[in-house]
């Protein structure tokens, strides 16, 4: 059975072996004893309440219980830029008008802003090729809509996640050749990397501090502004699906885009019910839909899918699935269908 939990120590060793799958492209899971240590240390400060609201992060693995394997990553940040600096672009418009002269011009700019400050963030998934089935990928990606639905007060009141730019099978970003390779004298990939592991204070030391012109970009670099790169675009059909929307904000090195939503608003958060666990065995399969459950705890925070006949005042769970939520008869969990389309 696939159960999602908070991180620990132990876990050290399995987030490495996920890290190395990953290869280079996720920034925020390095191949890093170190940091990924560090990692940890911060999500265990902050599930027992020893962590500041500006270094809050919750860390959440994907864990086989029959193996005990570390099959996936998943993460909330609960108020970004507190701490350092929270930066993207805003792409707005600057228009010049001359009655005398009857012109008028309207031109999209890109604003370095800090506007998402205290917002809260989805961050660090990934899932592990081997366990790329079943639904694991829902599972991972959404039970943590879930904590957010149960612990409101412990986020802000939008949530944020930023979606990969576009760049070749290389690397090679357009955008940033344009536009951030002009005042970064290093790669790309360096600089994604500094930021991923937290290191921003260079981006407000090099950045241009003044609206940037996107009539003056190549083309190849205005085309991909707020464009997703391919392997990301399942990824954001499943966040609009949810209730995220593009907001005109935009990655400072790649231009991907973020989407967002107010926390109240996500679908898997607004239609999620509590509801009593009825334990016993499975009932007919006729008519039942799949469906994350979770229990109501908060360090003990657990999330599975189970197929569920909709519509019930109660959760009918086996004994298995109960032993995994840590839960007994007649308490309470959380429940939400697993996907839009499977209505409660």
């Amino acid at each position: 059975m696939m159960v999602i939990r908070p991180v620990k120590t132990a876990d050290l060793d399995g987030l490495m072996a996920l890290a190395r799958s990953a290869g280079v492209g996720l920034t925020s899971l390095p191949v890093n004893e170190e940091r990924l240590a560090a990692r940890i240390a911060r999500s265990e400060k902050s599930f027992s309440g020893e962590a500041s609201l500006a270094e809050r992060g919750y860390v959440f693995v994907l864990e086989d219980t029959a193996t005990g394997h570390v099959g996936g990553i998943c993460a909330l940040e609960a108020a970004v830029g507190l701490k350092e600096p929270w930066y993207n672009y805003r792409v707005g418009n600057i228009v010049h008008a001359s009655e005398e002269l009857d012109v008028y011009t309207r031109h999209e700019t890109l604003f370095l802003s800090n506007d998402h400050t205290g917002y809260s963030e989805l961050c660090t998934l990934f899932l592990h090729p081997d366990f790329r089935a079943n639904k694991n990928g829902g599972l991972l990606s959404k039970s943590r809509f879930l904590f957010l639905a149960q612990f409101p007060e412990m986020f802000g009141k939008i949530v944020v996640a930023e979606m990969r730019g576009v760049s070749d099978a290389n690397g090679n970003s357009p955008f940033w050749e344009a536009l951030g390779r002009h005042f970064f004298s290093m790669e790309f990939a360096q600089a994604d990397y500094l930021t991923g592991v937290g290191q921003k204070a260079f981006v407000a030391e090099l950045m241009p501090k003044f609206p940037v012109y996107i009539d003056f970009l190549p083309l190849e670099a205005q085309a991909v502004i707020g464009q997703t790169h391919e392997n990301t675009k399942p990824a954001v059909a499943m966040l609009h699906s949810e209730g995220f929307r593009y907001e005109g904000y935009v990655d400072i090195f790649d231009a991907g885009p973020t989407v967002q939503s107010y926390v109240q608003d996500v679908r898997a958060v607004r239609e999620s019910r509590l509801l009593a666990a009825d334990i016993g065995a499975a009932d007919d399969a006729a008519g039942r839909s799949v469906y994350l459950v979770s229990n109501t705890g908060f360090d003990s925070f657990r999330v599975l899918l189970a197929e569920l006949a909709p519509g019930s005042d109660s959760v009918r769970l086996s004994a298995e699935q109960a032993a995994t939520l840590n839960i007994k008869q007649g308490e309470q969990v959380r429940v939400v269908a697993l996907s839009p389309k499977e209505m409660a």
